[in-house]
């Protein structure tokens, strides 16, 4: 018989480690065109961290992202990063990424002020153009402006900047101290069908809510929570290398490793927290690791809410979770029917 249970879970993640330093830098760089080249050191692996620093970079210059042209991972050519890791390129790359930008636009605004006749605090960056606050009327377009600061001014709008989360080193003694720079945070609920008869767990809905600070871009935030959910799934129910008497590992492969495919997935509710930090930039944190610490946690108290047994090991696979269920019934009292 199939019974049902929901679980919850909640978590905390920490993002830009500051127990030693952690800094990324960025060179961003305004074209004659009114396009931008952003140069970083950070790792695509998938994550969509260049489409974040190109909207990040596109934002504080008043330009489009599909204007802000990319160049990462090539220790020849970019400035340095300390990793795809830890969940820190929005905030740690980002903020690089936005302070570079901020250089490079305030050199358009030195050369932009006198075209104009205000002062540089008097403009701001939109929509392409250079334009005085509150009398868009009167603009240049981003592209005239860099021309004019190279070839007639010589300064060309180019900025460099790096960030390091405030490095702050662990008491020795007490070993207290403030190990992050900032915190996300996430609550997650699952729906499973257990059969008490099998042992069998079928995960049918999670709900997850990510509090990540601004989401840069809400598609890939979605994305990921999605993303790592199918991870915690697999954590939770199927994951696990298995090794011989001699310790070699016997499932070394994708045919007998078992994972989670998209006959798997559940149906997902994603909700993203409205936040802001005002340390990371235009309000982000982060959201990629936290996405899969909860999941595994929300099935398995879904697992307990269904059947009554807790699953101290992973995966829960079906032998797991039927020997628990025997072994629950073995220590309740038979009942004697009335004669």
């Amino acid at each position: 018989m199939k019974r049902r249970g929901r679980g919850i879970a909640c978590m905390w993640y920490p993002i830009g480690f500051t127990v030693s330093a952690n800094p990324s830098a960025a060179v961003v760089k305004i074209n004659e065109d009114g396009t931008a080249t952003l140069l970083t050191g950070t790792v695509e692996t998938g994550q969509g961290s260049l489409t974040i620093l190109g909207q990040i970079a596109a934002e504080e210059l008043g330009i489009a992202t599909d204007d802000v042209h990319v160049v990462s991972a090539d220790t020849d050519a970019t400035p340095m990063d300390t990793g795809a890791i830890a969940s820190r390129t929005t905030y740690v790359t980002g903020n690089a990424t936005r302070l570079a930008a901020e250089k490079a636009k305030l050199i358009l605004f030195e050369v932009a002020a006198p075209m104009l006749g205000v002062k540089p605090d008097q403009i701001e960056a939109r929509d392409r153009k250079i334009q005085v606050k509150g009398y868009p009327q009167r603009n240049l377009a981003i592209g005239e402006v860099a021309n004019h600061a190279q070839v007639v001014m010589g300064q060309p709008p180019i900025g460099a900047a790096s960030f390091n989360p405030a490095t702050v080193a662990l008491d020795p003694e007490t070993g207290q101290g403030k190990p992050f720079s900032t915190y996300v945070y996430a609550t997650q609920i699952a729906e499973v069908d257990v059969d008490d008869e099998t042992g069998e767990v079928e995960v049918l809905r999670i709900v997850a809510a990510h509090d990540c600070g601004t989401a840069i871009n809400p598609m890939l935030v979605e994305g990921q929570i999605e993303g790592g959910i199918s991870m915690g799934i697999g954590f939770a129910l199927q994951e696990e290398i298995l090794f011989d008497d001699a310790g070699r590992q016997i499932n070394p492969n994708l045919t007998n490793y078992i994972m989670p495919t998209s006959l798997d997935m559940p149906e997902i509710e994603v909700d993203i927290v409205k936040s802001f930090d005002p340390t990371g930039p235009f309000g982000a944190k982060g959201v990629g690791e936290p996405t899969a610490v909860p999941t595994a946690a929300a099935i398995l108290n879904a697992i307990r809410d269904a059947v009554g047994v807790r699953i101290t090991s992973l995966p829960a696979t079906p032998e797991k979770v039927l020997a628990a269920i025997k072994a629950k019934r073995a220590q309740q009292p038979k009942r004697i029917a009335a004669g």
